[in-house]
């Protein structure tokens, strides 16, 4: 397994409940995929973008660390891409 950094931006509209719901959701995809997540970071939390995306201004960045296989960040990225709530996300290979 590899080390990454996944960081997404969820729409700033949900309230804190189904926030945290949804990055439960998002870490459990990882983890039934075999992924380990070492760590949640939401340091950067609501901020203003940078540009609107899709008629929003605000976001709340999340950032994941995770031990993955190539399958766990397949289905991850196939899920999320379709997910309403998730504004962007990005997979980073950390280096060793």
């Amino acid at each position: 397994m590899r080390k990454y950094e996944i960081m997404y931006i969820l729409r700033a509209n949900l309230d804190e409940e189904a926030r945290k719901a949804q990055m439960e959701k998002l870490a459990n995809l990882l983890t039934k995929n075999g992924a380990k997540v070492e760590k949640t970071d939401e340091a950067f939390g609501l901020r203003d973008l940078a540009y609107p995306i899709n008629d929003e201004v605000k976001g709340y960045y999340v950032v994941l660390k995770v031990l993955a296989e190539q399958t766990a960040l397949y289905e991850f990225n196939r899920k999320v891409r379709h997910d309403a709530n998730v504004l962007r996300f990005l997979i980073l290979a950390e280096q060793e």
